[in-house]
């Protein structure tokens, strides 16, 4: 049967986190007064994903829940034992610097007119839905999608097939019916894959190396995938 709709990720797909992720972090860590303890903006950068991980790992296995896992990363990455309050305001500062950094990438907003007419469109993020449905209003796009599904709120994350196909059921389509597009080639595309979905890869630093995975390095390449065979052919259609 042909894609019905497209599924999106949000950070690192359609919008650019990791550019926004260093100039904030950048800006905050100079207004803070902490640059000098961290060394350079990468070394902090490090830490600060290293930790995001480790507590985001908590969230998911139900051991904390999402203002803990914040508060959490805040305290080991300053290696502070800062109160609740505390550690709200400095994730709260940290997040003006991340959020005057916010941008699109440039190939986003083409993406999604080409593929208006033919395709529904959603998001499922491995986030919360009040950071996300800010995110897409602040950058403009929000209406371009009919459903934003995050992981915060239904309490399964990506890879878990749960999470796609509860975006599935708020779309009422079959899971072989919808395209989801994503940058992390396992948590995204092998996920998708393996919950029933089309899972398409968004590899824009060329990585490549996962045959088995449908790859394109730019969402310019997307329509051209999905308007060619909704089997999508051979893995790694584009190079």
């Amino acid at each position: 049967m042909p894609i019905k709709a497209v599924v999106w990720d949000v950070d690192d797909t359609l919008f650019d986190y990791a550019t926004a992720d260093t100039v904030g972090m950048r800006a905050h860590l100079t207004t803070e007064g902490l640059l000098d303890r961290f060394g350079t903006v990468e070394e902090a950068l490090a830490l600060w994903r290293a930790t995001t991980r480790e507590h985001w790992a908590r969230f998911e296995s139900g051991a904390t829940d999402w203002e803990g896992q914040r508060r959490d990363r805040v305290r080991a990455f300053v290696g502070q034992a800062l109160t609740d309050t505390a550690a709200d305001a400095w994730f709260t500062r940290y997040l003006g610097h991340y959020e005057a950094a916010w941008s699109l990438f440039p190939d986003t907003v083409p993406a999604l007119d080409t593929l208006a007419a033919g395709y529904r469109h959603a998001v499922l993020s491995n986030s919360s839905l009040h950071n996300q449905d800010r995110k897409l209003r602040v950058l403009g796009v929000r209406d371009r999608f009919e459903a934003v599904v995050c992981a915060a709120e239904l309490g399964v994350a990506k890879p878990d097939a749960a999470a796609f196909h509860a975006v599935c059921q708020e779309l009422a389509l079959e899971p072989h019916e919808v395209a989801y597009v994503g940058d992390q080639p396992d948590i995204d595309a092998r996920g998708a894959v393996e919950a029933g979905l089309r899972g398409i890869w968004l590899d824009r630093a060329g990585i490549g190396g996962r045959p088995e995975l449908v790859r394109i390095t730019g969402l310019d390449q997307l329509a051209p995938l999905l308007g060619r065979d909704t089997r999508f052919g051979a893995p790694e259609t584009f190079r």
